[in-house]
C-alpha cells in the first residue's frame, strides 16, 4: 500500500507538486531555485546565499551521508526550503553527528520529499525562478495562490546574514592582514584564507570605508551573499572609494558589487546558476576550469564597455561573464566559489593571486 502524501508545492499558475513532509513541518513562501551538484547538501543548506530559497537537489538522493560539525558554511542555516527527490533518514558515515532533516527541524527549515525533481527542474528552466508555496497537503490550492501573490521575497536578505559585530581571526605566522565584507560569507573561505597565513577581520555589510582605512589591511575581500547587488547601496559605495587603495578580491555577490562600483550594470538570470559542474574559460590563457556557483544575477557584459573593468573568465554553456579585473586599480573579481566544499577545486589558484598582489603591494609600501 501506498503512503499517502502530506506535503505539497503550490505555484501561483496554480500547478501542485505533492510528496512527503521532512524538516519542519511550517508553511513557507521562497523562491524556487535548482541545484546540479552531486553532493554537499550540508554546504547548500548552510550557505547563506540561499537565504528565502527552495532548493530543488537535481542529484536524486540526499541525507545519506547525514551532517558533520565541521562542514557548515555559517552557524545559522537560513535556506528557504529543501525540495528533493528521495530522502534518508538514516545516514551512513563515521562523520555524521545528525540527520538532515534533524537539523532543517532545529532552524526551522521545511522540507519536502518523493516529488518528481527531474519534471520540477525542467520546469524551472522553461518557466524561470519563480514564487513556490511549501505547505501542508490539506490546504486548498485557491487559499495558496492568494498567499502566494500577498507574500513578497525579502530584498534586506544581506542585512539578515551579515554579521553584526568585527570578528578579527587570528592566522599563526600571519603574513597578511585581510579586511573582508560580510555580505553572507561561507566559513570556507576564511579557511581558504588561513591556509594562506592571512589573519582575516570579517565585517559587517555597511561598514564604511573610513573604519576599513583605519584597520590597515594588506587587502580588501567583498564575499558572496544573497539577493540582489543592487540592494547594497551602502557596500557598492564602500568599494568606489576604496578601489585603488588597496589589492581587492570578490566572489560572486562581491563580483557584482565591484562590477556596479564602476558603473557597470547587473541584470537577473532566468533561473541562475547553481551547483559544482560548470565550465568556465579563462579569457588570457584559454584553460577552462569546472567551477561552483550560485548565484541569480550576472554582469552585464556589454555595460563593462564603458568602465575601466576588462572581462577575464566567460561561461561555457550561457557566455555569461564570470569574471573582471581593473589591474590599474589592483582589483579582481571572480562570479564562482573558488573556495568550493566539496570541490571542484580548480579555481583555489585565485587566493594565491590574491595572496601574490598584497604581497607585490607590501613592496613597494
Amino acid at each position: 500500500m501506498l503512503k499517502e502524501f502530506n506535503r505539497k508545492l503550490i505555484f501561483e499558475d496554480g500547478s501542485e507538486y505533492f510528496g512527503y513532509s521532512f524538516g519542519d513541518g511550517g508553511d513557507r513562501v521562497c523562491e524556487i531555485v535548482f541545484n546540479t551538484s552531486m553532493s554537499g547538501y550540508q554546504e547548500i543548506l548552510s550557505d547563506p546565499s540561499y537565504t528565502c530559497q527552495a532548493v530543488v537537489m537535481t542529484y536524486p538522493l540526499i541525507g545519506n551521508y547525514g551532517m558533520a560539525e565541521d562542514d557548515y558554511e555559517t552557524e545559522h542555516p537560513t535556506l528557504g526550503a529543501f525540495i528533493v527527490g528521495e530522502y534518508n533518514d538514516l545516514p551512513s558515515n563515521f562523520r555524521s553527528v545528525a540527520a538532515l532533516g534533524e537539523i532543517m527541524k532545529q532552524y526551522h527549515i521545511p522540507g519536502i520529499y518523493g516529488v518528481d525533481t527531474r519534471k520540477l527542474t525542467r520546469d524551472i528552466r522553461k518557466l524561470g525562478s519563480r514564487k513556490v508555496l511549501i505547505t501542508d497537503i490539506s490546504t486548498d490550492r485557491e487559499a495558496g495562490i492568494k498567499m502566494l501573490s500577498e507574500t513578497e521575497i525579502p530584498s534586506d536578505v544581506v542585512s539578515q546574514v551579515s554579521r553584526k559585530e568585527i570578528c578579527r581571526v587570528e592566522a599563526e605566522d600571519a603574513r597578511f592582514h585581510v579586511a573582508a565584507i560580510d555580505c553572507g560569507m561561507k566559513q570556507n573561505i576564511v579557511r581558504s584564507f588561513h591556509k594562506r597565513k592571512c589573519t582575516v577581520t570579517i565585517l559587517p555589510y555597511n561598514t564604511t570605508a573610513e573604519f576599513i582605512r583605519k584597520l590597515n589591511p594588506d587587502g580588501v575581500f567583498i564575499s558572496n551573499g544573497p539577493g540582489n547587488p543592487e540592494d547594497v547601496p551602502e557596500v557598492i559605495e564602500t568599494v568606489k572609494k576604496l578601489r585603488g587603495e588597496y589589492p581587492m578580491f570578490g566572489i560572486c555577490l562581491g563580483h557584482q558589487i565591484i562590477s556596479l562600483s564602476y558603473g557597470a550594470k547587473c541584470y537577473k538570470l532566468k533561473f541562475g546558476h547553481r551547483g559544482g559542474n560548470h565550465p568556465v574559460r579563462d579569457v588570457k590563457t584559454g584553460k577552462i576550469e569546472i567551477t561552483s556557483q550560485n548565484h541569480s544575477y550576472a554582469v552585464d557584459e556589454n555595460s563593462l564597455a564603458d568602465t575601466p573593468l576588462a572581462v577575464t573568465h566567460m561561461n561555457l554553456l550561457d557566455h555569461t561573464v564570470e569574471g573582471a579585473e581593473c589591474e590599474k586599480d589592483k582589483v579582481f573579481s571572480i562570479q564562482y566559489h573558488p573556495e568550493s566544499a566539496p570541490g571542484p577545486e580548480d579555481s583555489a589558484y585565485l587566493f594565491d593571486r590574491f595572496i601574490e598582489m598584497m604581497g607585490e603591494e607590501k613592496k613597494h609600501a
